[in-house]
């Protein structure tokens, strides 16, 4: 990356860096080639899944865990 480029995104608020660090981040196409899970990860996904699919109801929705965020983190 070019470092005057990255001087001025380091000038950016926190929440603007947050908006451009998203805005990145979704605009990468997925691609399963470049991009493989770990066993360790993949096992946790699927231990995820089975505990979620014993309780749905322990859930929470994530406009829920983004307020808890933003109260605990600002």
């Amino acid at each position: 990356m070019n470092q005057a480029l990255r001087d001025e995104l380091m000038k950016l608020s926190t929440a603007e860096k947050i908006e451009l660090a998203n805005e990145l981040w979704d605009s990468i196409p997925p691609n399963e080639e470049e991009f493989e899970l770990t066993p360790e990860q993949r096992q946790e996904i699927e231990r995820r899944m089975a505990e979620h699919e014993r309780d749905p109801s322990s859930a929470i929705p994530w406009e829920e865990v983004r307020e808890r965020l933003r109260a605990r983190f600002g």
